[in-house]
């Protein structure tokens, strides 16, 4: 075990990394769900809605359809106007020659966080992904963090790790196990200026440290973290991965890109983030009980008074290809955006006032709405094709014509815009394979509304359960050296 960069032994290191938010700021630990006061309003609000369906069926039915109508047209027209601007402007872009023009001597010292955990199938491609990274070997650390008793990648990663491009750092086996207890851990060893973090499985544009560092110098000192694209190299296995890509395609692509112009708190993806490890200090890195970590930090930045950029170089992944994993997977970053919509809004008025009322309403639409909007797709499509079937007249008994109506073209107009956005997002990426895959994405919506039920009884029962994503199981087996390289300058 390497001695740690900030002079903490082993055990006071574990110890920071589990409890340095709980301990530090303990109102933004996602440790405990609920807070009391949001338990009992929780509690009260349930109660008033189950007491006002029996006592007054019809009238409660009519404000819940039309609160949930009203919330679901403001949260789509708010994504429309992000993609547009996203569409506008798009991602910043460094070009292969600038970020090769920036001498080693100016670049910034670097660490890479590869957390893994049972993923001994994956080492191999890792190593040569952090092997093939076009920075200067004396200015960058990569550590491999391995669970202690995790023998099987243990085994795999010394069998392949010859070169010393890469650390194995060895996290002490302790509650919670969870990816960003490990690299809280993991960053009392970092020594650069810079931290970023790979899953095991990426493959980054072997030139997106340089253009992370190119993007630093351009960009104003309030700017925290730089957020590069991700992408899946199997879109072509079945129409789930062709789903999955089109999804992350309108996402990083367009979305983040006009919440970055809209100076908004974006939520940072799971891999790819490049943050100022001075910043991480200050506002506490990861919190190990929030199961999306990095959606937790980029809205931490956003609070602090700093913002995101994202980054037009891509890292390459597997999407899921089987409908469970990817359930599990989905199901977990919605209980980690709930998590965290209940983490800042426990103190609103002062997440309103560093945000502002724009900012807090996004917040809200992407954190809590996300996942409740997944819920109401299901719940729309179920009345359509109910009304569609049979036109039971019992719809219109429980809810009056001025909710249904409206309820039903909201969802179809909202879908509709849904596709438009999916649709002119393949088109600028020049994916026309995902073209028929995206006429048929609302039965990908059915699956993220399971993900959704899931993920927020999970919420309620098991909060910092971390389901873990099987990997290395796609059937593709070619995998890119690098990104497309952007061409215009910063």
């Amino acid at each position: 075990m390497p001695p740690t960069a900030d002079g903490l032994t082993v055990d006071e290191a574990l110890t920071d990394s589990i409890d340095g938010i709980r301990v530090g700021r303990p109102h933004l630990s996602a440790s405990v769900a609920f807070v009391p006061w949001q338990k009992w309003t929780l509690v009260v609000v349930t109660v008033l809605v189950v007491a006002g369906l029996v006592l007054a069926t019809t009238a409660t039915l009519t404000a819940l359809a039309g609160i949930a109508t009203f919330s679901y047209v403001a949260t789509i027209i708010d994504r429309i106007v992000l993609f547009r601007r996203g569409l506008a402007g798009g991602p910043i872009r460094v070009s292969d020659e600038t970020a090769l023009a920036l001498a080693d001597d100016d670049l910034p010292n670097y660490t890479v966080l590869v957390p893994a955990y049972d993923e001994p199938e994956v080492v191999g491609g890792l190593v040569a992904a952090m092997e093939s990274l076009r920075y200067p070997r004396e200015k960058l650390q990569v550590l491999l963090l391995l669970e202690e008793d995790d023998e099987a990648t243990i085994t795999a990663a010394a069998d392949v790790i010859s070169s010393g491009a890469v650390t194995v750092l060895l996290v002490p086996a302790a509650q919670p196990r969870t990816k960003p207890k490990a690299c809280n851990f993991g960053l009392h060893f970092a020594t650069g200026d810079i931290v970023t973090i790979y899953d095991a499985e990426d493959v980054p544009d072997p030139l997106q440290l340089r253009r992370v560092a190119v993007a630093f110098t351009e960009l104003d000192d309030d700017v925290a973290c730089v957020q590069a694209r991700l992408d899946f190299h199997n879109s072509g296995d079945n129409v789930l991965t062709a789903w999955f890509t089109a999804d992350y395609g309108l996402w990083f692509g367009f979305l983040l890109p006009g919440l970055m112009a809209s100076r908004s708190p974006i939520p940072l993806g799971g891999t790819s983030n490049h943050l100022r490890r001075r910043v991480l200090d200050e506002i506490g890195a990861w919190d190990p009980f929030n199961v999306t970590e990095d959606a937790d930090l980029g809205i931490r930045i956003a609070v602090h008074g700093m913002r995101t950029a994202v980054l037009d170089s891509t890292t390459w992944e597997e999407a899921n290809i089987d409908a469970i994993n990817w359930i599990r997977q989905r199901s977990r970053w919605y209980k980690g955006y709930l998590q965290t919509f209940l983490v800042h809004m426990r103190t609103p008025v002062s997440v309103m006032r560093t945000l502002g009322p724009v900012g807090t309403f996004r917040l809200a639409t992407l954190f809590a709405g996300t996942p409740l909007i997944a819920c109401l797709n299901v719940a729309f499509w179920f009345m359509l094709i109910v009304w569609i079937l049979g036109q039971p007249t019992e719809i219109t008994e429980i809810l009056p014509p001025a909710i249904y109506y409206p309820s039903l073209v909201s969802m179809i107009l909202g879908n509709a815009a849904t596709v438009y956005m999916t649709l002119i997002a393949i088109r600028e990426d020049d994916r026309p394979e995902l073209f028929w895959p995206a006429l048929i994405v609302p039965f990908y919506w059915v699956l993220m509304g399971i993900a959704a039920v899931k993920g927020t009884w999970q919420l309620l029962r098991n909060p910092s359960y971390w389901e873990k994503t099987a990997h290395g199981i796609g059937s593709s087996t070619t995998q890119p050296a690098a990104a497309p390289s952007p061409v215009a300058e910063t």
